[in-house]
C-alpha cells in the first residue's frame, strides 16, 4: 500500500509536469480560443455593422449604445445561475447551450428593423452567451494550478485580439462584398455569416471536449493523477483561510465586490476597444467601410505579443496586482490622448493600438486573480459575481457614451470619464486587494 501510495511521487519531476500540462494546453486551448474568437465577433460586430445600420434603420449614437449596454442586462442577470450550473452539469452540455443559443441570435439580429427589436435582439444575445467567459475561467481552474493559469488565461485572452484580427476586416469584406445581395442589407450579412459558425462549434464542443480530467481518456492513469495533486496540494494551501471558503461566504466577502468593482473598470475599457474603435476610427477621418475594417485590425496585432509577455512574467514572479493596475493606467491615458485627437487617422490607430494592448494585459493577469483568491466551493459563483457587477459598468457606460456623443457632438468628454472609471478601478485593485491574500505556489 505504501509503495503503491508514493508512486505517483517519482513521476513528479518538472520535466514530466511540463509535459503534462504541455499535453493538456495542446488539447484544450486552441478549441477554446477558437470558440472565444467566434464568440467575441459575435458580440461586437455591431460596432462595424452600425456604421451602415445608422444610414439604412436611422438609428442615432444613442440607440447603438443603449444597445450596445442592453446586451449586459441579460448577460448580468444569467451570469451566475449558468456558471453554477456548469460546475453541476459540466462544460460540455452548457457550451452546447451557450454557443447555439448566442448563434441563433446572432443570426437573427439580421431582422431588426427598429430600435425595440434592437435592443431586445441584444438583450436575448446576453442571456444567450451569459456563462461563457466566466465558465471558460472555471474550467481551466479543473486542469490548471494557479501558478500556470495566468499563461492559459492569456491563451485564451488571444481570442480578444485574434477577433480583432480576424473580426474587424472579415466583418468589413463581408459588408463590402455583399451588401444589397439578394436584396439584404451589408450589415444582414453581417450577422448571418458571422453568427451560423458559432452553433457549429457548440455542436463539436459537446464531442469534443471532457468536463474534467479524470473523463479524460486522452490522459494516462499517472498523468491524470500528477493533475489531481497538483490541484489538491494548491487547495490545502488555501484550507485553513476564512475568505471565501464556500459560495455563500464569497457573497459575504467584501473584497469579492471589490473585484467586481475592479471589473467595472475592465468591462469599461473592453468597450471602449471593441464598440467604439470603428467607430473613432470612422471620426478620424476614415469613411470607407472595408478601410475602416482594415484598419480596427491593426491595433490588435500588438495586443497578441504584449499579454503573452505580460502574462508569462506574470506567472513566473507571482505578481497579479501591478501587473494589471499599470496596465489600466496606460489605458486610461490612451483614452485621454484619443479625446483630445482630431481628424489624424494614423495618431488614433496607434493611440488605439497601445490602448488595446494595454487592456489586453490587464485582463489576462486581473482575471488570474479571482480563482487564486477563491476556494474551490466557492469559484464557480465568486467568479460569476465578479464578472456581473463588472458587467454593469459594461451596461451604463456605452449608453452614457452615446448621450455625450449626441449632447455634446464628440465623445471626447466620453472617453475622459472612461478613462476616469479605469483609474479608479486600477487603484481599487492596488488598495482593495492585498499581495498577501494572493498566496500561490511554483509548479
Amino acid at each position: 500500500m505504501n509503495q503503491a501510495a508514493t508512486a505517483p511521487i517519482a513521476f513528479d519531476a518538472s520535466k514530466s509536469r511540463d509535459a503534462v500540462y504541455r499535453k493538456v494546453a495542446w488539447r484544450l486551448m486552441p478549441f477554446i480560443l477558437l470558440c472565444y474568437v467566434a464568440n467575441y465577433i459575435d458580440r461586437t460586430n455591431v460596432g462595424i455593422a452600425q456604421i451602415h445600420m445608422r444610414t439604412d434603420l436611422g438609428f442615432t449614437e444613442e440607440i447603438y449604445g443603449i444597445g450596445v449596454g442592453l446586451f449586459f442586462v441579460g448577460f448580468i442577470l444569467f451570469e451566475i445561475p449558468s456558471n453554477l450550473l456548469l460546475d453541476r452539469i459540466g462544460a460540455r452540455k452548457t457550451l452546447l447551450r451557450i454557443m447555439i443559443g448566442w448563434g441563433a441570435v446572432s443570426a437573427a439580429t439580421m431582422f431588426v428593423r427598429t430600435p425595440f427589436e434592437f435592443y431586445t435582439a441584444r438583450v436575448l444575445l446576453g442571456m444567450a452567451e451569459a456563462g461563457f467567459f466566466p465558465g471558460i475561467l472555471l474550467y481551466l481552474t479543473y486542469w490548471f494550478p494557479s501558478a500556470r493559469r495566468t499563461r492559459m488565461t492569456a491563451l485564451f485572452f488571444l481570442g480578444l485580439p485574434l477577433s480583432g484580427i480576424i473580426g474587424a476586416p472579415l466583418s468589413g469584406w463581408i459588408m463590402h462584398a455583399f451588401g444589397g445581395l439578394y436584396g439584404l442589407k451589408s450589415w444582414q450579412w453581417l450577422f448571418l455569416l458571422e453568427g451560423l459558425p458559432s452553433i457549429l462549434l457548440g455542436v463539436v464542443a459537446f464531442y469534443y471536449l471532457k468536463d474534467r480530467p479524470a473523463d479524460a481518456t486522452w490522459l494516462s492513469a499517472d498523468e491524470k493523477a500528477l493533475i489531481a495533486a497538483d490541484l489538491a496540494s494548491e487547495q490545502s494551501a488555501k484550507g485553513h483561510e476564512k475568505h471565501s471558503s464556500s459560495f455563500l461566504h464569497a457573497l459575504r466577502d467584501p473584497r469579492v465586490y471589490v473585484l467586481g468593482l475592479v471589473g467595472c473598470g475592465t468591462y469599461t475599457l473592453a468597450n471602449a476597444v471593441s464598440f467604439w474603435s470603428p467607430l473613432m476610427i470612422n471620426a478620424s477621418g476614415v469613411k470607407n467601410i472595408l478601410d475602416i475594417g482594415l484598419l480596427a485590425g491593426i491595433p490588435p496585432l500588438f495586443g497578441v505579443v504584449a499579454m503573452l509577455i505580460v502574462g508569462w512574467h506574470s506567472d513566473k514572479t507571482l505578481e497579479r496586482r501591478w501587473h494589471a493596475a499599470c496596465a489600466e493606467f496606460v489605458a486610461a491615458a490612451c483614452l485621454v490622448a484619443l479625446s483630445l485627437t482630431v481628424g489624424n487617422p494614423y495618431l488614433t490607430v496607434a493611440l488605439i493600438a497601445v490602448m488595446t494592448a494595454a487592456h489586453y494585459c490587464g485582463l489576462t493577469v486581473f482575471w488570474s486573480v479571482p480563482s487564486v483568491y477563491l476556494s474551490d466551493r466557492a469559484k464557480a459563483g465568486g467568479i460569476a459575481m465578479v464578472t456581473a457587477i463588472g458587467s454593469t459598468a459594461a451596461a451604463i457606460s456605452p449608453a452614457m457614451l452615446g448621450w455625450i456623443k449626441i449632447h455634446t457632438g464628440s465623445l471626447s468628454l466620453g472617453l475622459q470619464v472612461s478613462a476616469g472609471i479605469i483609474t479608479l478601478a486600477g487603484i481599487v485593485l492596488l488598495v482593495g486587494i492585498p499581495a498577501r491574500l494572493l498566496k500561490e505556489r511554483a509548479q
